[in-house]
């Protein structure tokens, strides 16, 4: 008859993903005729939980570069944003046995700018993300245990009586005491 024990671990108790796409508007002096590049260099992205809900604050840096005056010089814009996205994250368990909750905030695809744009006088700009978010608990796992214990399985050489006799008959004592 088999008994059960409980172990408590850390698991991962509800993992989900998600893609954010926002689109902003920047006004810059002098007036671009052409984009001729965007893009976006130290993403930080931290993850806290918000009542039932995971909230992530991050911040990155985007970075357009524009002509101007008819394409005859160019210039690059700089700019911070901060986003702050709430997400909710289904538990795979329903269980009153978790507790001390981790967040963990991956990101599947860095903030990459899919569209950048002049619209009267401004760039207009997309930037898309996708976060990953993982929910880390403890939480109990019950295992059956077999308490009969398996019995010890012989171990038999592969060397008998002819083989020994075989090794001594090839044996040349004389080797270590013959000088060179």
């Amino acid at each position: 008859m088999a008994s059960y024990k409980e172990i408590v671990t850390k698991a991962v108790i509800g993992k989900g993903k998600k893609t954010f796409t926002t689109t902003q508007r920047v006004t810059v002096e002098p007036v671009p005729t052409t984009i001729l590049g965007c893009w976006i260099i130290n993403h930080t992205f931290q993850g806290f939980k918000n009542g039932d809900k995971i909230t992530i604050d991050g911040s990155y840096d985007i970075n357009i570069w524009y002509s101007y005056d008819n394409d005859t010089k160019t210039e690059v814009t700089r700019q911070t944003n901060r986003y702050s996205e709430t997400v909710n994250v289904k538990k795979r368990e329903d269980s009153d046995l978790i507790s001390n909750e981790e967040i963990i905030v991956q990101s599947l695809k860095q903030p990459s700018c899919i569209k950048a744009e002049i619209d009267n006088g401004a760039i207009v700009y997309t930037v898309e993300k996708e976060l990953g978010i993982e929910l880390v608990g403890d939480t109990k796992v019950k295992i059956a245990i077999d308490e009969e214990e398996d019995p010890w399985d012989d171990i038999v050489d592969d060397v008998d009586d002819s083989t020994i006799q075989t090794i001594e008959d090839e044996v040349v004592e004389e080797y270590l005491n013959k000088e060179e």
